[in-house]
């Protein structure tokens, strides 16, 4: 019972603006006694995401959000490789036209360098960190991967970012024709928080 009083008192502070991201990591950490906090709530500056790999800018994103707060941090990092690019986009994949954010001219640009190209296995990866504190020498880690390939054509209204060309492994369908709910069960990222949330059952936070 004294873990359970000392786990309802930790507040996670989740380094993302997108609401729909909180509400989902709520759901899932609300049952290990933890109350996750936007960053909306604080203000502080978003540190640039300046790392090479998902995890070097998941714990940038964590870091800077456990320093400005005093809180444990969560981050995630996502984005999708592509075999025939030698797993380009990368971490570069919201900024690949050259223009941070622009779904319709990164898509644009996916399918013109893969112009007359056959092969077109790709993967989204999500990687998901927790920082106890900003100098939190081992942070948890976990990771989540979708495959599927690259379509010639956008396809579907929902989702966002590379969704419309995306086909997932075994579906008939690109991501953005998926209900949220299928997608999150699904995708990368889904799979990245669950397995996170399962470290957390095993090492769970601790109140300062």
């Amino acid at each position: 019972m004294g873990r359970e009083r000392d786990m309802s008192a930790v507040s996670v502070v989740l380094a993302t603006g997108n609401p729909g991201k909180v509400k989902e990591m709520q759901a899932l950490l609300a049952p290990l006694g933890y109350r996750v906090r936007p960053q909306s709530e604080f203000e502080f500056e978003q540190p640039p995401e300046t790392g090479d790999t998902f995890i070097e800018n998941a714990i940038i994103k964590a870091r800077a959000a456990a320093a400005a707060t005093g809180l444990p941090a969560i981050a995630d990092d996502s984005g999708l490789e592509v075999a025939a690019l030698g797993g380009a986009p990368g971490v570069r994949s919201a900024r690949y036209s050259g223009e941070h954010g622009n779904d319709a001219a990164n898509n644009a640009a996916l399918l013109k360098a893969l112009e007359g190209q056959r092969r077109r296995q790709a993967r989204f990866r999500c990687v998901c960190v927790c920082l106890r504190h900003a100098a939190d020498p081992a942070p948890l880690i976990a990771q989540g991967v979708w495959p599927g390939r690259i379509m010639t054509e956008l396809q579907g209204l929902d989702g966002f970012g590379y969704d419309p060309l995306f086909q997932p492994a075994g579906l008939n369908c690109s991501a953005a024709e998926l209900s949220p709910e299928e997608k999150n069960r699904r995708s990368h990222r889904g799979q990245a928080v669950q397995a996170l949330v399962t470290q957390l059952r095993i090492e769970p936070l601790q109140s300062s």
